[in-house]
């Protein structure tokens, strides 16, 4: 439930969540009760880049203040292979959490032609380990080491996934360089997702980072409880005139890219209508300025210390805040059939400023929506 503090204007009578309002000529009108404060379950983030050495003790703790768990990818270097490798990642990323912090990482293997089923057997004995990535090789940051052979090399690990109930988490994109940029999603759909999920019906699947109305209507296409995908800000918020706006913009740069404004409009419209099928996963990719700002940029978008309060600028917009809880608490664990948090997190309609940037002793990060003013902090 979302417990929620609402603010009343002068001249106001009635209950609900619409209220009465005299005007100057004493007609009553219709006034929507405005939300200043709203309790949910805490969050979980169910697609984080934590990265590892410096990077990573600077990163967690932003993630760790707002989420309880989250789903940690695996793509390092050299990429997380095998659930021994996920066990000591784990602990580095334990190590490196603040004194009294109860932040969750929720380990995944990196899906390669090389992967073994026994492979998939150990990792859910481990308990530790939570799903496997497919990254095509080629597709983003360290997926050279990806998958080439799906439906020949892989298909004996996707069949014991089945067995294991082990959720695929899937980079939806075509590697091929003959196709344009902007439509690699839907020609993954078409050639890659579809007839895997014709072929192995009870293999669990998380689209991630879904960035056009093509995989929203795939995802609502499929059934419920077997193929789910998570949402970002920046895939909610911009749309790929966020990259050029003002000159070439390096730290809207993510991939999947941002896509044209009806793509954008048509997440928004899935993950607000209260479908089961779509939930949080940030997609917080930090980099260094730096590497950023070169003349061949990294991809990812740093939005850990942003994120719960962009999600609840689209709902609060949508009209949908009464929804948000259940996107950003509820439908993720649901679908790993993990438990839901029993913690609780507040966020006040209390105006904050975003930092330019995070400086460390390697450099600085920028984060999303750097130097703008935001509606909604989160606080525990």
């Amino acid at each position: 439930m979302i417990n929620t503090l609402v603010s009343l204007s002068p001249y106001t009578e009635g209950f609900g969540s619409h209220k009465l309002k005299f005007d100057r000529s004493c007609k009553k009108v219709k006034l929507r009760a405005v939300r200043m404060e709203l309790t949910i379950t805490q969050p979980d983030d169910w697609h984080l880049h934590l990265r590892d050495g410096d990077l990573l003790h600077a990163v967690v703790p932003h993630s760790a203040s707002n989420f309880k768990r989250a789903i940690v990818m695996p793509n390092l270097k050299p990429p997380v292979t095998t659930t021994a490798a996920a066990i000591t990642y784990r602990e580095s990323i334990m190590k490196a959490l603040p004194n009294g912090s109860s932040f969750d990482p929720l380990m995944t293997l990196y899906l390669t032609d090389k992967t073994q089923s026994d492979e998939i057997k150990l990792a859910r004995e481990s308990g530790l380990v939570h799903a496997v990535k497919l990254y095509p090789a080629g597709a983003t940051t360290n997926s050279q080491d990806g998958v080439t052979d799906l439906f020949g090399k892989c298909l004996p690990v996707l069949e014991e996934m089945v067995k294991q109930n082990m959720p695929l988490l899937v980079h939806g994109e075509v590697t091929d360089p003959s196709i344009d940029v902007f439509d690699r999603e839907r020609i993954f759909i078409e050639t890659v997702l579809q007839p895997l999920i014709q072929r192995l019906p009870q293999l669990k699947v998380v689209m991630e980072h879904i960035t056009t109305m093509d995989a929203v209507k795939f995802v609502e296409s499929c059934k419920e409880g077997f193929v789910g995908a998570t949402v970002t800000p920046q895939h909610l918020l911009l749309n790929r005139n966020a990259l050029f706006q003002g000159g070439l913009q390096p730290h809207n740069y993510c991939l999947p890219v941002l896509k044209r404004e009806i793509h954008r409009e048509a997440i928004v419209k899935a993950v607000t209508s209260g479908s089961k099928k779509f939930f949080l996963g940030t997609d917080s990719a930090p980099h260094e300025r730096t590497k950023k700002e070169a003349s061949c940029g990294c991809a990812g978008i740093y939005s850990a210390p942003v994120a719960l309060s962009l999600y609840a600028k689209v709902f609060d917009e949508a009209g949908a805040i009464d929804k948000l809880e259940a996107f950003t608490s509820f439908n993720g664990p649901d679908f790993y059939g993990l438990p839901r948090n029993s913690s609780k997190i507040t966020l006040k309609k209390s105006p904050w400023k975003v930092p330019d940037v995070f400086n460390f002793s390697f450099g600085e990060i920028v984060p999303m929506f750097a130097g703008e003013t935001l509606q909604w902090k989160p606080s525990k």
